[in-house]
């Protein structure tokens, strides 16, 4: 059977939490560093070349813009959310500001939300700017931690950089439902394990809302 997210198509864009759809279909956020890697995680997942695109200016666009899955003549069986890039260094506190008023709250009290991807370059590992992203979201929250481009990585040092995030994870973040998967969007490395996983959310949340 075809993944759910292989019907991914732009839905809308929210600039404002005002402007959020109401709650309802269960709904998967990417969060990310920018440059992370997370629209190409994104358009690998969807097998789509830009559904997901990165602004000329990293750090600049901020909106969460929402991707509706299943049968287009159907109300949305899910979603997916594409939140801002964070921690980009020529971005102003204006626009960090904006971040925590928008996407971080989005994150603390969105009842829709079935779960959160935290995109993570495998060379840079856990930083303060994760730490705080982490901080946002509730407690028993499921976060699937991608580390991303671990092509660039050779198997003994993918491991050993899983261990490590791992451990990171453990020492300082133990009020969330944690996993992490090597990810690579050249090479498909953990594609289609983090596609079954992010329908299984989604499937779960609406049997459970059911």
């Amino acid at each position: 059977m075809s993944s759910l997210l292989l019907t991914a198509r732009f839905a809308t864009t929210v600039a404002r939490l005002d402007q959020l759809p109401p709650p309802g279909a269960p709904e998967v956020v990417f969060v990310g560093r920018s440059n992370a890697g997370k629209s190409s995680a994104i358009n690998t997942l969807c097998q789509r070349r830009r559904l997901a695109f990165s602004s000329k200016t990293p750090g600049r666009t901020q909106a969460l813009n929402f991707f509706a899955l299943g049968p287009e003549h159907l109300e949305p069986a899910g979603y997916l959310v594409d939140a801002p890039g964070y921690g980009y260094a020529a971005t102003p506190a204006a626009v960090r500001a904006g971040w925590d008023r928008l996407a971080g709250r989005y994150l603390e009290a969105r009842s829709s939300l079935a779960g959160i991807v935290l995109v993570m370059d495998c060379r840079r590992g856990v930083t303060a700017l994760d730490r705080q992203l982490l901080d946002f979201i509730a407690p028993g929250q499921r976060v699937l931690v991608l580390l991303t481009k671990s092509d660039k990585q050779g198997n003994a040092e993918r491991s050993r950089t899983l261990a490590s995030v791992k451990q990171s994870l453990d020492d300082g973040v133990r009020h969330l439902n944690l996993t992490l998967t090597a990810f690579s969007a050249n090479t498909q490395l953990g594609v289609e394990s983090v596609r079954v996983q992010l329908e299984r959310w989604i499937v779960e949340a609406r049997e459970q809302a059911a």
